[in-house]
């Protein structure tokens, strides 16, 4: 049986991928138009799939592609227990962003977790409600927080522009992916000083819950073997 590798199906994602492995003697081609999902890969057993990168987890978690590059991000966000349901191949070096907690600047004394955490409980006294994260990561959020001994917040949904969210006072932080910070500042907010929550890049996962024959096996072994992976 052919292995399945789910690769992004558009933009600069889906081009870096096919130069990473095009670098390491893999080529990957599309095979239709740019409408059609369709693309191959020469000379190994590899089925490629061009997925959306939010399809990439899902596909990953239940097991239905053997293979998939998508931001590390995505899989620790929409896979409960990731590292239980894939295994990372390959850190690719490209798709870098940061997700972090981000508050208003305004905020001049509220540079760390500890001082979100007693502004939140000072906010909640006031207000009779809980202080507002607009975010698109709420298990990553949440896990960080609570870790961090973050209580008397709330996480509210964002899945458009989520820096705006401040300005237009339907939350009061927000928790966001961020490469050079520029739109956090224009639309002036400042990240914690200890806000990073996750570094995330574009990964090459492995599926563990995928059939894993000996057929399978050996065409990974080729694959692994050809990009220099571990």
């Amino acid at each position: 049986m052919t292995i399945r590798l789910g690769v992004p199906s558009k933009g600069r994602l889906m081009e870096k991928t096919f130069d990473w492995f095009a670098q390491r003697g893999v080529e990957m081609r599309r095979t239709g138009s740019d409408r059609e999902y369709a693309a191959a890969v020469d000379g190994l057993d590899v089925e490629l799939m061009l997925l959306s990168a939010g399809e990439i987890p899902r596909e990953l978690a239940a097991g239905r592609i053997h293979l998939g590059v998508t931001g590390s991000d995505l899989v620790q966000e929409r896979i409960p227990a990731w590292d239980q349901a894939v295994e990372i191949v390959a850190r690719m070096g490209f798709g870098h962003a940061d997700l972090v907690i981000a508050v208003p600047a305004c905020w001049i004394d509220v540079t760390s977790l500890d001082d979100l955490d007693a502004v939140a409980a000072a906010f909640r006294r006031k207000h009779g409600f809980r202080l507002r994260i607009a975010t698109k990561y709420h298990r990553l959020v949440r896990e960080f927080l609570r870790e961090a001994g973050v209580a008397d917040y709330q996480l509210v949904d964002s899945q458009g522009a989520t820096e705006g969210t401040v300005a237009h006072a339907t939350a009061e932080a927000i928790a966001d992916i961020t490469s050079t910070g520029e739109t956090l500042r224009a639309n002036h907010l400042r990240i914690l000083d200890d806000g990073m929550i996750h570094r995330s890049e574009a990964t090459l996962f492995r599926a563990r819950k995928a059939r894993w024959g000996a057929a399978e096996k050996a065409a990974l072994g080729d694959l692994v073997r050809l990009i220099g992976a571990a």
